[in-house]
C-alpha cells in the first residue's frame, strides 16, 4: 500500500522544487544583466510589447499590482523603464522601456538558448511540459474559483 502523505508523493512538492531550481538556474544569467527573476519577467512582457499599462503587465504575468509595483520602481530606478500616468485616465499608469531597457534585450537574447541547454531534456518532453503546465494552472484556478 502506497502512503500518499509523504513529501515525495506530492506533485506540489515536485513543482515547488522545480520552480526553485529554475529560479536558481536563471540567477547567474540574470545577475549579468542586473535583473532578478521577477524583474526579468516584467522586462520580457515589455520586450514583447512596449508601452503597456500596469494592469496589462499584471494580467500578462498573472500577478497583482502589489507585487508588480515594487518591481517597476526598481526597474525605473535602474533606468530601464519609465512610468507615466495616462493622459486620458489618471488612474492608469503606463510603462515604457527606456533606450537602456530596449538595449538590454540584445544582452538577454542568449538566455533562452542557455536555459534550453541547461534543461538537458529531450525537446519533446520540454514541449509536453510547456503545454501541460498552463492546462494544470487553468484547472487549478477553475477549482479555486468554484470553491469560493
Amino acid at each position: 500500500m502506497t502512503d500518499h502523505l509523504t513529501v515525495d508523493a506530492q506533485l506540489c512538492f515536485k513543482l515547488y522544487t522545480a520552480s526553485r531550481a529554475m529560479t536558481a538556474a536563471y540567477r547567474p544569467k540574470l545577475e549579468r544583466l542586473g535583473l532578478t527573476y521577477p524583474q526579468y519577467l516584467v522586462m520580457l512582457s515589455l520586450w514583447e510589447r512596449d508601452n503597456r499599462s500596469v494592469g496589462d503587465v499584471c494580467q500578462a504575468l498573472e500577478l497583482d499590482s502589489g507585487t508588480i509595483s515594487p518591481l517597476l520602481k526598481r526597474l525605473e530606478a535602474a533606468g530601464l523603464i519609465e512610468r507615466r500616468r495616462a493622459a486620458t485616465d489618471e488612474r492608469r499608469v503606463d510603462i515604457r522601456l527606456t533606450e537602456q531597457g530596449r538595449a538590454l534585450r540584445a544582452e538577454a537574447s542568449c538566455i533562452p538558448t542557455e536555459m534550453f541547454d541547461a534543461f538537458a531534456l529531450p525537446p519533446d518532453e520540454l514541449r509536453m511540459l510547456h503545454d501541460t503546465l498552463p492546462r494544470l494552472t487553468r484547472s487549478l484556478m477553475s477549482h479555486i474559483t468554484e470553491g469560493e
